[in-house]
Order: C-alpha cells, then structure tokens, then sequence
C-alpha cells in the first residue's frame, strides 16, 4: 500500500504518491492540485538542435522554434554561427569517411546556422516510470523532461524528406534529402557529446520555467 506523502517530502514527494495511487480503487487517492513545475535535475534532459544553413537562407528559424515553443520544450541555449571544418569534423566523426562527407561539409559551411540546446521541465505525462539513476520506480506517469531527445526527434521526421511525414519539420519544410533543415541528436549520450561540441557549460542557461503561474495564476 502506498502512503500519502506527508508535509515533510515537499511538492515533489506529494507528486510522486499521487501518481502512484491514481488508477487504484477505492478512496485512497489524495486530494490536491495537479502536478507541476520542474522534474529534479537528474530528470531534465537536453538535446541539440541545428537548424542547418539552408533553413537560415529561407528564414525558416523562426517557424523552427515556434514548433518547439508550441511543444513546451524549453530553450536552454542559442547561438547564430559560422561552421568551420574542425567543429563539423567532430559533429560528423562518424560520416568522416563517407564519399557523401565533402558535399555535406559544404552543405554546412555554406552559410550560418542556428544551434540550440533544448529541454524540457513539464509535469508529469507519459507512460512509464520515473528514472532515479540506475534505478526506475514504478511510477504509471514519468516526467515529460526525461523524453526530451526521442520527442524532438519525432519533431523533427525522417532524415529523407520524402519519407518524413506531414506535420514533422522535415515534412513540412524540407525540400531534399541533403538540405533538410535541422539536425536533432539520436540518442541521450550522443546529445551529451554533441552538446558539448557546440557550446561552452557557462552557455548553458539554466532556468525554471514559470509558465504554469503565468497561466494559472498563484
């Protein structure tokens, strides 16, 4: 049987036991107000976004990052930037020895891109269960936070625009295969590197999203 947090555990405990009682029978769910505000840092992931330079020649970065704020992901950084070689070389590590590599080198350093960082600090959503480290409670709803790279890069559609679905960013935006306008992280690890890559740590803006007092007021 799960207990009621009491006053001590904070919002977030109290949170946490009323995710795992909803759904049970009976009256043992706790009353109280919907869940919001931020997951714990250890629950926040972050992804990277380029919008490539052919989205920035058809002024595209805009429409980018409404679909985002749309979403709720929240910015976490920005930056306008010329490319060079080097900084591509180890985004593309992997692509180094592909024959298409050159024509994509070009493609990249064509002219300015737009690189963010994203996340997200939403309430509770999802199925799931809540991670803690090595560890995941069985909890029936996960922080939307903790999804961050595999909904941006359902955001974001298939590498080949004519595969990329309607409604995607490709899909809609994307005109070919090697000019489709944004590139999102695969994987939590390969967002770390990527990250990393791009931005210096001082870059990275760390901020609570206030957006629910805003809407729904004290």
């Amino acid at each position: 049987q799960v207990r009621p947090a009491g006053p001590a555990m904070g919002s977030l405990g109290r949170c946490l036991a009323r995710s795992l009682l909803r759904g049970q029978p009976g009256p043992s769910r706790p009353p109280g107000p919907r869940c919001y505000g931020s997951a714990p840092p250890e629950l926040q992931e972050k992804t990277l976004v380029l919008v490539k330079p052919d989205a920035v020649q058809r002024r595209l970065v805009g429409n980018v990052i409404q679909r985002f704020e749309r979403r709720g992901f929240k910015l976490v950084a920005m930056k306008l930037l010329q490319a060079d070689q080097g900084l591509l070389d180890k985004h593309y590590q992997q692509l180094r020895q592909k024959p298409f590599y050159p024509a994509l080198l070009a493609y990249m350093t064509s002219g300015p891109l737009v690189a963010m960082v994203r996340g997200r600090d939403g309430g509770f959503g999802g199925p799931g269960g809540v991670r803690w480290g090595a560890q995941v409670s069985p909890v029936p709803q996960v922080w939307e936070g903790y999804n961050v790279v595999r909904s941006t890069r359902a955001m974001v559609g298939d590498t080949d625009s004519a595969t990329a679905a309607a409604g995607t960013i490709r899909g809609d935006f994307s005109m070919h295969v090697s000019r489709n306008v944004v590139h999102a992280s695969d994987s939590v690890e390969t967002a770390q590197r990527e990250i990393g890559f791009w931005f210096q740590r001082d870059e990275l803006v760390a901020w609570e999203s206030g957006d629910q007092d805003y809407t729904y007021g004290p």
